[in-house]
């Protein structure tokens, strides 16, 4: 499994077919699966911190991100993100 790292910087294609950068913040082990707590780099350069948007996605055993789409595993991850990050 490639692990993904707090600082990686990954490209996404958005609706629009527009590539967005977003910058991994934190990361997390549960039930032996990694997860990343992500946010878009222009909005971590250019809002305060309360003000950012945070997105926590799933890192696939080749290192890609991919959205939870199980109600229960995302209240799961994000139980456990705002336990790690406060």
């Amino acid at each position: 499994m490639d692990k993904v790292e707090v600082g990686d910087v990954f490209l996404i294609e958005d609706d629009q077919g527009d590539e967005q950068e977003l910058e991994v913040l934190a990361t997390a082990e549960m039930d032996g699966k990694q997860y990343a707590a992500v946010s878009f780099t222009e909005d971590i350069a250019n809002e305060t911190e309360e003000d950012i948007e945070l997105f926590f996605l799933r890192v696939e055993e080749d290192g890609e991100l991919s959205e939870i789409e199980n109600d229960e595993e995302f209240e799961a991850v994000t139980s456990a993100f705002e336990t790690q990050i406060g």
